[in-house]
């Protein structure tokens, strides 16, 4: 009977959904589904989501919640990590202080000032889970969705020996956008993603042993409806000749070209039609319309509406099955540079195809990243190891330098004035966090 900790089980959509594919597969029917969170109220809902998943399904498999993880980690064969440290207020600072200055920023959970805060946040409780990990089940795997994904995979690999990955749907998401595009199967798509989480670049795209780059590059040039869903990367893509996995929201935040001037924020961040062009603080935003968040809850508790129990994109449960002793499963997962993307740095957290199995991760050596996907890349890379250095040591100094390198925050701010924007963010976080002991900046 296979066991699966879910922490951070309060992030109730994630859980509802990789539950549900977990349970599909006859490895996991009976599996024991264990969950935590430090919220009490979303911990009880979480359960009661779960407890009705697995009524629906008749599934044999067995529900537990708790509040104390270690009550559930002994002999787990899979841990999956959904964590937010600190409320949405601490989050809302780390995009106010920075706008402050003259850092506009769209998410702010990945990269730049507002994405290494809340690094430097969670790195000590999700080493603190690998720690009880190495402890209670050391042969589990970890999967992690956290979001700042590579620097959290970063710092575990570094210090710990849990075998770990971390998780983004926006590599088969954009997959399926692109096949969707150029009127082919995704199912028929053959791709090769390969860089940084959320940097990362399809490398090769092709159908039926065809390049689509060249007929892509026709569509969005003939169809403004296609250009327009995906603003930013189209622009990317027509510059550098490759398209990049995460959405134009979060990549407009992540360079140079299109959040430094009011007027290019405007013309290039707020008219696409995807799901996220670009908008100023939009998924904090979102998450401060969700007032009737337990309303919506409650209601689908209480619906006797058939639930829909197909398996969904997400690669967690197909990964465990694998773990397992099921089918070999391929993903796009974080793993560390060990020479497998040969022009990034080495040892830096990188996103690329990986083979689960029964002996756990294997990734696949990739080669060089095509040069004009280099520099932005690279750059991003070396920024990450940075904050996650900075972290470890608890070496202020060292933040303020990785954010000195940020690409968007130096395309606006002087060094003076990004130090002072890292002192004003530390101040700001001074109670989350106690592992810097001294806040001196150069």
């Amino acid at each position: 009977m296979a066991k699966v900790v879910f922490i951070g089980a309060g992030s109730l959509g994630f859980t509802r959904g990789l539950v549900r594919d977990l349970l599909t597969f006859p490895t996991l029917r009976d599996a024991t589904i264990a969950l935590v969170d430090i919220d009490q109220e979303r911990l009880s809902f979480a359960k009661q989501m779960v407890e009705k998943i697995v009524a629906m399904g008749n599934y044999p498999a067995k529900v537990v919640a708790t509040t104390d993880r270690r009550q559930v980690l002994k002999d787990a064969d899979a841990v999956c990590v959904t964590i937010l440290c600190g409320s949405t207020e601490i989050w809302q600072h780390d995009i106010l202080i920075p706008k402050k200055y003259g850092v506009d920023t769209n998410v702010g959970d990945t990269r730049g000032p507002s994405g290494i805060f809340r690094a430097l946040r969670t790195i000590p409780t999700i080493l603190g889970i690998t720690r009880d990990m190495e402890a209670l089940c050391p042969n589990a795997i970890l999967l992690n969705y956290t979001n700042p994904m590579a620097m959290l995979c970063h710092a575990i690999q570094r210090k710990s020996f849990i075998q770990t990955t971390g998780l983004c749907h926006s590599v088969q998401g954009t997959a399926g956008m692109l096949a969707r595009w150029a009127g082919v199967p995704y199912e028929e798509l053959v791709y090769t993603s390969a860089g940084i989480n959320h940097l990362s670049w399809y490398v090769r795209l092709e159908h039926k042993g065809r390049d689509l780059y060249p007929r892509l590059r026709k569509i969005m040039a003939a169809d403004r409806k296609v250009y327009n869903e995906e603003q930013v990367r189209n622009e990317m893509f027509l510059a550098l000749g490759y398209y990049v996995t995460e959405s134009s929201g979060h990549n407009s935040e992540y360079n140079w070209w299109f959040r430094k001037r009011p007027d290019l924020i405007k013309k290039y961040c707020t008219h696409g039609t995807g799901w996220n062009p670009g908008e100023y603080a939009y998924i904090l935003n979102e998450y401060r319309k969700r007032t009737g968040w337990k309303k919506d809850v409650r209601a689908w508790l209480k619906s006797e509406k058939p639930i829909a129990l197909e398996r969904g994109h997400e690669y967690a449960a197909s990964i465990i099955h694998a773990r397992l002793g099921g089918e070999l499963f391929e993903f796009n997962g974080n793993v560390p540079n060990a020479g497998l993307i040969t022009n990034l740095p080495e040892g830096c957290c990188v996103e690329v195809p990986v083979l689960a199995s029964r002996k756990g991760f294997e990734p696949m050596h990739v080669g060089a990243l095509p040069l004009p996907c280099v520099p932005l890349t690279s750059l991003s890379a070396t920024v990450e190891m940075m904050a996650v250095e900075a972290c470890l040591t608890g070496d202020a100094g060292l933040v303020y330098r990785a954010i000195c390198n940020d690409p968007l925050t130096a395309a606006v701010l002087s060094l003076a004035e990004i130090r002072k924007m890292v002192a004003d963010m530390f101040r700001r976080n001074r109670a989350y966090l106690p592992h810097f002991k001294k806040i001196d900046l150069p």
